[in-house]
């Protein structure tokens, strides 16, 4: 009997020495591989050149890190870069990156030795005879130690979903700096915008007040009736009631720019609220190709960084299908008197090898793997909506960009003849030689386009800003020799 023990204690130290040799390459479960994703050659909202219509946008390489520079607003660009450095939510998602860095360590710890020294002293009694029946003193020590032998991988997967998890919550921090910039953009178009449709109202009530003291010149002298400066009076009150609500609109989108900074919302009024024109925006803009979007978009990053974290999951539950293997070992001092407490009769020590097999589980093991193997399944199609819904993001701005500038166009030139319109009909009504109705018409046509065509700026400048934002730009893509306003590149991983 004692010979078979001894046998198999030798196994079982043949086994554990086995697997630590063994231990760099052994991990059961998938390994994850990249998924291939078939991508379009080029946009469908790329019109042909030519050369009476060159597109608005191209296929050569773009510069995303930085896009907003390319409103030459430099007050634009200080407050992207300062919600890079200070928005809340940004601040959230670096503590999220902290939390999965945190946690690798946890895993990491599995495959390291652990080490605990007890020490206790009893004042004890068994209440019968010979040694120790008495009340008496009992004092033990020593050093107990262990090791985890990962034969089959089950932790060093663990630590894959880990570096998994760890790039997922890098691309998380990424998505939300493409947002924020976005977004503090596309309120500052607003709070421009605004402030212009503002003016636009104002010019245009006071030619209409203009008008409107002309009618009553008119009515005195007996020229008109009544009638023509109770509609001269309208269209003032009217287009003074316009004013309010674009007031608000401004004041509210100042307030948001505030709160994207991690500041009170009032902070920047005083800044903002100081007229100024609307970015201009360039005419043509480089997006590069479909196939960079892989790489460039975060969102789709963290879905294949998520995917991957499911992949390995997969190798976690499979390895609870085999053996535990572990290395142990203790070195104990127990003494009644505390003088000859480390006296070599007194110590007791031990080593080995130890298994743990649980044979049977009522098929749970079995179970687990396939839920992670559906949560797998359930991932790669997300990714695949990721890439689809990015194509598509793209892609709606690229139409949305393209048509808005021919928007603007016609626009542009609507303003110049309503403008005509305007003035000709105010000489013609001054002589008496058209009706007060065709002068109302044509500068409420006015008012109209030129708001309209204040909209339509904004428009454009907001396409652009979602082009941008849809091909993923506002962080610094490793290996790239741009450099990032301000230190958000530094900072998202920080």
């Amino acid at each position: 009997m004692k010979e078979e023990l001894r046998l198999w204690a030798g196994r079982l130290i043949v086994v554990a020495c086995a697997s630590l040799a063994a231990l760099p390459g052994c991990m059961v479960g998938p390994n994850f591989k990249r998924p291939v994703t078939s991508m379009p050659s080029g946009w469908a909202g790329i019109s042909p050149e030519s050369a009476t219509q060159p597109s608005a946008a191209t296929t050569t390489p773009a510069e995303l890190t930085v896009w907003w520079q390319v409103f030459n607003d430099p007050l634009l660009s200080k407050l992207v870069d300062q919600s890079l450095q200070a928005n809340l939510t940004l601040q959230n998602a670096k503590a999220a990156l902290r939390q999965a860095q945190a946690q690798r360590g946890v895993e990491v710890g599995g495959l390291l030795p652990t080490v605990n020294v007890p020490l206790s002293y009893q004042r004890a009694a068994n209440g019968g005879k010979g040694l120790g029946a008495g009340p008496h003193n009992v004092y033990s020590t020593g050093v107990n130690a262990a090791l985890n032998v990962d034969v089959f991988g089950g932790i060093r997967r663990s630590i894959e979903v880990d570096d998994a998890n760890i790039l997922a919550a890098m691309d998380n921090i990424r998505d939300v700096q493409v947002l924020i910039s976005a977004e503090v953009a596309a309120d500052y178009v607003s709070v421009r915008s605004f402030q212009q449709q503002i003016i636009v109202a104002q010019r245009n009530l006071v030619a209409q007040r203009h008008t409107a003291d002309i009618t009553r010149q008119k009515l005195a002298a007996g020229f008109v009736s009544s009638l023509d400066v109770a509609n001269a009076d309208a269209q003032v009150a009217t287009t003074e009631s316009t004013i309010p609500s674009l007031q608000i609109g401004e004041r509210q989108n100042i307030y948001a720019i505030s709160v994207l900074l991690g500041r009170p919302p009032a902070d920047l009024v005083t800044e903002l609220s100081i007229d100024e024109p609307l970015p201009t925006v360039p005419a043509r803009i480089p997006v590069g190709l479909p196939s960079e979007l892989l790489r460039r978009r975060p969102d789709i990053r963290q879905a294949e960084d998520k995917l991957h974290a499911a992949t390995a999951q997969i190798g976690v539950a499979t390895a609870n299908l085999f053996p535990q293997f572990s290395l142990t070992g203790n070195l104990n001092w127990n003494a009644f008197d505390a003088s000859k407490w480390f006296n070599p009769i007194n110590r007791s020590w031990g080593f080995g090898p130890s298994m743990s097999w649980a044979i049977f589980q009522g098929g749970s093991v079995l179970a687990s793997i396939e839920v992670d193997k559906a949560l797998r399944d359930e991932s790669f199609l997300t990714y695949q909506q990721t890439v689809l819904t990015a194509l598509q993001d793209v892609e709606n701005a690229l139409i949305a960009f393209t048509k808005e500038q021919e928007h603007l166009k016609s626009l542009s030139d609507a303003v110049v003849a309503n403008q005509k319109a305007t003035d000709v009909s105010m000489q013609l009504y001054a002589q008496g030689q058209t009706d007060f109705l065709n002068v109302l018409n044509a500068q409420r046509s006015l008012f109209v386009s030129e708001a309209a065509l204040v909209q339509s700026q904004q428009a454009v400048a907001t396409d652009l800003i979602s082009l941008y934002q849809a091909l993923g730009g506002g962080w610094d893509q490793p290996g790239s020799t741009s450099k990032p306003a301000g230190k958000q590149a530094a900072e998202s991983t920080n």
